[in-house]
């Protein structure tokens, strides 16, 4: 079973989170899946567009905290990890075609911050998003260390990265972080509406548009993605991460 797809709707490409039961929590085999899905779409000459979604109740609820021990096990599984996580990042935003996200349900850490990889995002009124890395000796990745305050501010940014306050999706409309927010039922017609859209575009326009946005972002976001996995490493290996995880887990798992 893969724990991510890539299927063509015409000429857009959705990439579907497939781990509903564990509402699409990311672990290795999802990692490595959800590459391989986005590679697959980006590579993919009848794409034009690419829409990225979950199944089930959420887009994606964040780390499987599960898997934190065996992820923890040793500095290989660790630099692993944390490379695989900033990989995806990498896969949405350095890609010549554009990103559609379609999210609802529990957008949480990684998840939150692929939400924030995408170019544009139509988002479920049932949406949820928060990080919740600072409570539990975790880091941020996705480049958000940087993306985040160019969008809101250093003060704003700092308050979503730190407090990890749970945002709605009418309040991350208002932040500018979702394009549109829509009914839960139309959230996928919407987002194949918009990713259409951006089909009938000059695919030669809209990707020469993309790469130079994020050829002048390219080497601040690298150097944000690098240092966050440093970061995150280091946040692995503590001893107080894997206490603040188990004492999370006897209450939430």
């Amino acid at each position: 079973m893969s724990y991510a797809t890539a299927r063509n709707e015409g000429p857009v490409g959705i990439v579907t989170l497939n781990r509903p039961e564990r509402l699409n929590a990311i672990g290795a085999a999802l990692l490595d899946d959800l590459h391989a899905a986005l590679a697959s779409a980006q590579a993919d000459p009848d794409t034009r567009a690419i829409v990225l979604t979950g199944a089930g109740r959420a887009f994606c609820a964040g780390d499987d905290l599960k898997e934190f021990g065996e992820q923890a096990k040793t500095p290989a599984s660790i630099a692993k990890t944390c490379d695989d996580i900033q990989r995806i990042t990498r896969d949405i935003m350095f890609g010549p075609k554009l990103v559609i996200g379609a999210v609802h349900g529990y957008a949480v850490g990684g998840g939150f911050e692929w939400l924030l990889n995408c170019d544009l995002v139509v988002a479920a009124d049932n949406l949820a998003c928060f990080f919740p890395e600072m409570a539990l000796g975790h880091f941020v990745t996705g480049g958000v260390t940087w993306l985040l305050p160019q969008t809101l501010g250093h003060q704003r940014a700092m308050e979503l990265m730190v407090l990890g306050e749970r945002q709605d999706a009418m309040a991350l409309h208002r932040l500018g972080l979702v394009n549109r927010v829509v009914p839960t039922d139309e959230l996928l017609p919407r987002a194949l509406e918009m990713a259409n859209q951006i089909a009938s575009r000059s695919m030669n326009a809209t990707s020469r548009l993309k790469r130079i946005i994020t050829g002048q972002l390219n080497p601040q976001l690298a150097r944000a993605l690098e240092l966050e996995q440093q970061a995150a490493m280091a946040c692995f290996a503590d001893p107080e991460t894997a206490q603040r995880i188990k004492a999370f887990a006897a209450e939430n798992l």
